[in-house]
């Protein structure tokens, strides 16, 4: 039984024939990641930074489009542009359709927290920068932001570890990042090796940042107390 196991999830043989097609992969998914995080979480902060301007036209549009992009599944988005939009003429390469999809939803989520961390900054606050002569914006910037963003960083952290992780998605449309060279590799070897190693690169390449987390969660906490 565990010879068999063996056999077909840690064949030396078959890790170690496959090792550079995974590692390029994980240099995809990297840069998938780091793309979608430093898109997302930009995009996602300039619109609550807006979205604190109260201009009602532009805030209903706003709240219109992220809770859709919060409700969609990630899939469903990426699929839609990849095999959507090539019927009207437009032609995306699969890895950038994976960064714009992946970059919405973050920013979608991103803008919420960023937006509760703002909202929680006690108005007295607000009030006592104005009565100094600050302007709004120059209130927001160096009044709020700084405390909205030590607020909205915890939980900011785990809802990017977690959309992140959707870069394994873009193996349904072809981007060669870990899981889709897993499956080639699974494919062409026929055993479960490959899979077993992309496993092993997805905790290498989350697990810090979930501790990471973790560690962000607890301190805060303990700074409230």
């Amino acid at each position: 039984m565990l010879d068999r196991f063996a056999a077909t999830f840690l064949d030396l043989d078959v890790a170690t024939r496959y090792a550079p097609q995974l590692l390029a992969g994980l240099l995809v998914t990297l840069a998938v990641g780091l793309a979608v995080i430093a898109t997302g979480l930009g995009v996602g902060l300039a619109l609550a930074v807006l979205r604190a301007f109260a201009i009602r036209p532009v805030n209903f549009v706003m709240i219109q489009v992220v809770d859709i992009f919060r409700a969609l599944p990630p899939l469903v988005i990426i699929l839609i542009i990849y095999f959507g939009f090539p019927s009207i003429g437009i032609v995306i390469p699969s890895f950038v359709v994976l960064w714009l999809s992946l970059s919405a939803v973050l920013a979608a989520f991103s803008e919420e927290v960023f937006w509760a961390g703002i909202t929680a900054i006690p108005a007295g606050q607000w009030m006592a920068a104005r009565s100094t002569g600050l302007s709004f914006p120059q209130t927001l910037g160096w009044v709020i932001l700084p405390q909205a963003l030590r607020i909205a960083l915890p939980p900011l952290t785990s809802r990017t570890i977690a959309i992140t992780k959707n870069t394994a998605l873009g193996s349904a449309i072809g981007v060669n990042e870990i899981l889709g060279q897993a499956t080639s590799a699974e494919a062409f070897s026929a055993n479960a090796t490959p899979l077993t190693m992309a496993a092993v690169l997805y905790v290498l390449l989350f697990l810090p940042l979930v501790i990471a987390s973790r560690s962000l969660e607890h301190r805060y906490n303990v700074a409230r107390r």
